[in-house]
């Protein structure tokens, strides 16, 4: 998972993505997409294909999920799927900058400088 470069700050849009591939390399559907996301303070969010408007695919394979971090600090996510061949979890986080604006938390050693 790639990020556009710069920084990532509370209450900015994100989008995270992600490309599903069968055993012989070819762009596949899996039977279910789902996006579990986890907050600095724990708190879970899940997100899930035909059911859910930020999970959307733009092809073949392809899934966009875009989220909108209300919170400073180090975010986890994890891709879910299932399906003949197509069952994967995929796990990534990325770290949202404190905010003086935005973030009433003390700053602590999480956030980036």
């Amino acid at each position: 998972m790639a990020f556009r470069p710069g920084k990532h700050y509370v209450n900015s849009p994100l989008r995270l993505s992600i490309n599903f591939q069968n055993d012989s390399g070819v762009d596949t559907d899996p039977t279910t997409v789902a996006l579990d996301l986890r907050a600095p303070s724990g708190a879970e969010t899940s997100y899930v294909y035909l059911t859910d408007d930020e999970l959307q695919q733009t092809d073949a394979g392809d899934y966009t999920c875009d989220v909108t971090p209300d919170e400073a600090g180090r975010w986890f996510y994890r891709w879910r799927t299932t399906g003949t061949g197509t069952q994967l979890r995929e796990f990534g986080d990325f770290l949202v900058q404190y905010s003086p604006f935005d973030d009433d938390n003390t700053w602590s050693s999480d956030y980036a400088v």
